[in-house]
């Protein structure tokens, strides 16, 4: 199974970073994680294997996990975003306020609020695919990439609801070397 690199959606961002054109893909499939990893290598995003197993893409501020859960026609895929930047409880209801207005204007990923047991509140973004007996190539490809371009302007929306000052070049692509660090 094979990704055609012209099925991965441009949403607007660099064309030198886009990949080259090539005849249409498509066909059901059975996602698993090597898939996932090519579409990370050729959106040029770096990766890797945590603890659990599971793949993800450290940015800067954030850490994007692509994770496969269930068994046969109950299996999901989910990409899940934890944000590190940590807020005091008092800031709860403002973080509320700005997850709900995200929530509302968008698809995905959707965000929620976790509090941890030291009083920080932290946010998390995430987007479900059931993969059942199998979904088309192009659907997941476009979904996996809208959801991480996504996750990376949600990281920006907050810092603009926050007056948060974030240079031009956060955010573009994950930040690891070679030991994920």
């Amino acid at each position: 199974m094979s990704i055609d690199p012209s099925s991965i959606p441009n949403f607007g961002g660099s064309p030198a970073n886009q990949p080259p054109a090539g005849p249409p893909g498509g066909g059901v499939v059975r996602p698993d994680q090597d898939l996932v990893k090519q579409l990370l290598e050729q959106m040029e995003l770096k990766y890797v294997v945590d603890e659990e197993g599971d793949l993800a893409a450290p940015w800067e501020d954030f850490r994007t996990y692509f994770m496969f859960r269930g068994e046969g026609d109950q299996q999901v895929f989910a990409v899940r975003t934890f944000y590190d930047r940590p807020y005091p409880i008092d800031d709860k209801g403002k973080l509320l306020e700005i997850v709900d207005g995200w929530n509302r204007q968008t698809l995905w990923p959707k965000v929620y609020t976790h509090t941890h047991d030291d009083g920080s509140v932290r946010l998390i973004g995430e987007a479900q695919m059931l993969l059942g007996l199998g979904v088309g190539l192009e659907h997941f490809v476009s979904s996996t990439v809208s959801w991480v371009r996504a996750c990376i302007e949600f990281d920006r929306y907050v810092a603009d609801q926050l007056g948060l000052e974030k240079s031009a070049e956060e955010g573009e692509g994950p930040e690891a070397d070679a030991d994920g660090e």
